[in-house]
């Protein structure tokens, strides 16, 4: 019998993420698979043929740290962004701080639903009943974001929009495949989570991707182990993991802030 899956991440959540490339056409043969053992998450459902569209609005702080440490792969870094979903996103956002450490990471999420919600850091004074209905967790989760930002003087710095088909699995306690595509940024200075079409650019597959590879497939699990069906998933498209950050890649497009040092195998901001 099936468990039904459909509901929202906890506030904090533990996970390996597998990344790969893959080619378009195998999206269909994939989700065919993951199909047998899962159920497309309640955003795929309501969606046109199962994609939506995901919108992270990055932070960083002044001299781009987080970006630093994620091109320098060091062992202990995380990155912060808020999170909406649709073509034209409404209440609620969420903020969410990813960090990674070895090759887990743990992500803490906290849920907005004030208009007003990015005032408590660019207004001082300015209170803020966002906390009143939230779980105790949430609450810390809003307050570790909140300290980051001050600690890094952390504000936003590019919008990324992605059209995601999710799946959910109905036979282990967390496990997710989703599929990324159609890569799209801007730069964003503002506490502003919804796209202007007019500054939206195009990931440049070319550069960002293996030939022919221009979707995200990523396998997300607890810890504590990894379900055999996944790891058959793996075995049966002979698919070979991969590292791809978005943020990363959106600074690359948008901003074009760092050179590559193809000798040192070194990728630098520029000053």
């Amino acid at each position: 019998m099936r468990k039904n899956k459909q509901k929202g991440l906890p506030p904090q959540l533990d996970r390996y993420e597998l990344k790969f490339t893959i080619p378009p056409e195998l999206t269909e043969p994939i989700s065919d698979f993951a199909a047998v053992y899962c159920s497309l998450d309640k955003y795929s459902e309501r969606a046109e043929k199962g994609f939506y569209r995901v919108n992270n609005l990055y932070l960083d702080s002044p001299g781009y740290l987080f970006l630093r440490k994620r091109i320098e792969g060091a062992e202990n870094r995380f990155n912060m962004r808020v999170r909406s979903y649709g073509d034209d996103p409404v209440m609620p956002y969420f903020l969410e701080i990813k960090q990674k450490v070895g090759g887990v990471i743990r992500k803490y999420r906290a849920t907005v639903r004030d208009e007003e919600w990015y005032k408590v850091w660019t207004e001082p004074g300015f209170e803020s009943h966002e906390k009143n209905n939230a779980s105790p967790s949430e609450i810390k989760n809003m307050e570790l974001f909140e300290r980051n930002i001050i600690a890094h003087n952390a504000s936003p710095k590019v919008l990324t929009q992605y059209v995601r088909k999710a799946y959910v699995s109905d036979v282990d306690d967390y496990a997710r495949v989703t599929f990324d595509t159609d890569l799209r940024f801007m730069p964003e200075t503002e506490y502003n989570i919804i796209p202007r079409e007019s500054e939206m650019v195009s990931c440049d597959a070319e550069t960002a991707f293996a030939p022919g590879c221009s979707v995200i497939l990523e396998l997300k699990c607890y810890t504590s182990q990894v379900p055999l069906w996944m790891i058959d998933l793996i075995r049966y498209f002979d698919l070979q993991r991969t590292s791809f950050s978005k943020y990363m890649t959106g600074v690359i497009e948008v901003l074009g802030l760092y050179q590559y040092d193809s000798g040192a195998r070194i990728a630098k901001l520029e000053t």
